[in-house]
């Protein structure tokens, strides 16, 4: 086992094989700027292609390439935090694997970090995403800053540069709703960002459709924060006070003016707006405690398959 590492960087791979090779001569050249001892974690989360071939094969050519492969498709928060268990280096950089961040600005990441911080963000200027992507993104990360009670910064991805003590302090997180972004950000750390070019992705298109991206929002949304509980209750109680003064007010005017209280039709719409009103709020406790069922079965959060020669021991979950 070579020393530990200055820099690490981890990078989940998902159907990457084109691209993987000029992936590991542009961080091998950007890092080597810095210093040659480094490694690049590079976690194949089975996306059915051969990128795991290509894997395997840049890391014969250098010990420092290490590479996990997946059992399945865990999903990238997975691959994030699988790739954080392994890397070894007193420096951790997260990056995708399509080449939209660019591994020119990890000397400039580091040199920032320099400065006394523990995280700093590569904080992407005109994003290259179709005008859809872009607008779906902004809206995930508006609901779930007020929802999550978390002032997350949309501008930024998952590239970044963190401290040994946040990539520590990180893996002591094991709940099994992964948001990598969410779990830095709420830790506190000392946090900048600096402004780097967003390439177009090199090859293929995101696996990030509105659908998966709303998921991603509704998982990280119950993980964080119990606001959605808060203002269900919130709605019912105004609605259950709008209610009652409703009523009082339409006994008075029966009593004052003798006649009987009409509207039956607005009756019945009202018992089924409320009564799906309270299925709705049913809902939400449901899906809350799904998610603590998830919990209590304290399995492992992602399944390693096999691993490069080089790679470390695994820690158990």
């Amino acid at each position: 086992m070579q020393a530990v590492p200055l820099i690490s960087v981890v990078v989940p791979v998902y159907k990457a094989e084109k691209m993987l090779d000029e992936l590991y001569t542009r961080l091998r050249d950007a890092i080597e700027t810095i210093s040659p001892n480094f490694e690049i974690v590079l976690v194949e989360d089975c996306g059915g292609d051969r990128s795991w071939d290509v894997i395997e094969r840049l890391s014969k050519a250098d010990p420092r390439v290490v590479g996990l492969q997946f059992s399945r498709n865990f999903g990238q928060h997975y691959g994030i935090t699988a790739g954080m268990d392994q890397c070894r280096g007193d420096w951790v950089v997260v990056m995708d694997c399509d080449l939209q961040d660019a591994p020119e600005e990890i000397p400039r990441l580091y040199a920032k970090a320099q400065e006394g911080y523990d995280v700093v963000l590569a904080l992407r200027g005109e994003r290259q995403h179709p005008p859809l992507k872009r607008l779906t993104s902004w809206l995930f990360y508006r609901i779930f800053s007020y929802l999550a009670d978390i002032d997350f910064d949309g501008d930024s991805g998952n590239f970044r540069i963190m401290s040994r003590a946040v990539v520590n302090n990180f893996n002591r997180m094991r709940e099994q709703l992964r948001f990598f972004g969410g779990h830095v950000q709420w830790m506190g750390f000392p946090t900048t960002g600096i402004r780097v070019q967003h390439a177009e992705r090199a090859e293929g298109k995101s696996t990030y459709t509105f659908a998966k991206l709303w998921k991603l929002a509704a998982d990280t949304i119950i993980a964080y924060s119990d606001k959605p509980l808060r203002m269900a209750a919130r709605l019912g109680m105004s609605m259950a006070a709008v209610s009652l003064a409703f009523g009082l007010y339409l006994l008075v005017s029966s009593i004052i003016q003798r006649s009987p209280i009409a509207g039956w039709s607005s009756l019945i719409v009202s018992l089924y707006f409320i009564g799906g009103l309270i299925i709705g709020i049913l809902g939400i406790m449901g899906v809350y405690l799904g998610k603590a069922f998830d919990e209590t079965k304290k399995r492992p959060l992602y399944i390693v398959r096999r691993m490069t020669p080089n790679a470390a021991e695994m820690p158990d979950d």
